[in-house]
C-alpha cells in the first residue's frame, strides 16, 4: 500500500511539474492565459450537471472574456487617472 501512497505522491509532483512548465512555455510563446477553479455557488448544488458544462459552454466562455475586458479597462482608467493626479 506505501508503494502505491508513493507512486502517485510521486506521479501527481510529475504532473505538477509538467503543468508549470508548460504554462510558462505558453506564456513565452503566445498571449498570457490565466486558469482558476471556480466553486458551484451556496445554493445551487442541484444544479451540478449545469454547472459543470459551463466550462464547455463557448457562450459563457465569451462573457468571461468581456467581463476581463471590461475589468482591465477599468483598471488601466483608474492607473492613469492616478498617474495623471501624480504628475500634477
Amino acid at each position: 500500500m506505501e508503494k502505491i501512497k508513493k507512486f502517485f505522491k510521486l506521479r501527481k509532483k510529475s504532473e505538477e511539474e509538467y503543468e508549470k512548465a508548460k504554462e510558462e512555455f505558453e506564456k513565452a510563446l503566445g498571449k498570457p492565459t490565466i486558469h482558476f477553479k471556480v466553486e458551484i455557488p451556496k445554493g445551487y448544488e442541484d444544479m451540478i450537471p449545469q454547472f459543470m458544462e459551463l466550462e464547455r459552454d463557448e457562450k459563457f466562455k465569451g462573457k468571461i472574456e468581456k467581463l476581463v475586458e471590461r475589468t482591465l479597462k477599468k483598471e488601466r482608467k483608474e492607473k492613469e487617472k492616478a498617474e495623471a493626479e501624480h504628475k500634477q
